[in-house]
């Protein structure tokens, strides 16, 4: 399975990502990290967490998906798995890893791949507060038009400094919710962590749910 796309053109907007992400090398230690990690804890929360939603061989789309760490365990738990990322040195270390995974190099703002019909998107790792700035309702309904009628939403991502990189501005839930909302998307539930831990207004994270209305 592949998907032919075409080369990310000069206008296309510049991530928050772009002004962190340090190439090849970073892309790299960046997994190095979570490989060491894995080592001593579980590190497989977002892909538990998509796995009590629905069941192999459900067909996942990894939206944002760095060097292919959720995307890469659904696979292994026999979903069908596209990742999708702008950062092409990130993808380059996925591909490296998981030939077996799809691999797509694509800004999510204007997302158009051949499959639409996914049962699940999944942005983690903080995809959404470091999408180019104003994009991020476009960014929904681009993620949206590839999940299939009553398909699901699930983001999760840092809600104040302590759980973001270090001068990323926080994108507010009600401002994520209104993006979900233009894009045909309905609220269903919210947790403070992968784990399913209860809501609380407070928290510093969150993990949202939302459906793809019929």
């Amino acid at each position: 399975m592949s998907e032919q796309v075409p080369p990310i053109p000069e206008s296309e907007p510049r991530t928050l990502w772009s002004e962190i992400s340090g190439g090849i090398a970073a892309a790299t230690a960046y997994q190095r990290r979570f490989d060491e990690l894995a080592a001593k804890v579980d590190i497989h929360g977002e892909a538990a967490f998509v796995e009590s939603l629905v069941s192999p061989p459900a067909r996942i789309l990894d939206a944002g998906c760095g060097t292919g760490r959720v995307a890469t365990q659904l696979t292994t738990l026999g979903y069908h798995c596209v990742g999708v990322d702008v950062d092409a040195d990130m993808l380059a270390v996925a591909q490296d890893r998981d030939p077996a995974t799809v691999w797509v190099r694509q800004d999510l703002s204007r997302l158009h791949l051949r499959t639409q019909a996914f049962d699940v998107a999944v942005l983690a790792g903080n995809v959404v507060p470091l999408l180019a700035p104003g994009t991020l309702a476009q960014t929904m309904e681009r993620v949206a038009a590839h999940v299939q009628p009553g398909g699901l939403v699930v983001a999760g991502f840092g809600l104040d400094a302590a759980h973001l990189p270090p001068r990323i501005p926080v994108t507010g839930l009600d401002a994520y919710d209104r993006a979900c909302t233009v894009a045909g998307l309905s609220f269903l539930r919210r947790y403070r962590s992968w784990a399913k831990e209860t809501w609380r207004p407070d928290a510093g994270y969150a993990v949202s749910i939302h459906r793809l209305n019929d």
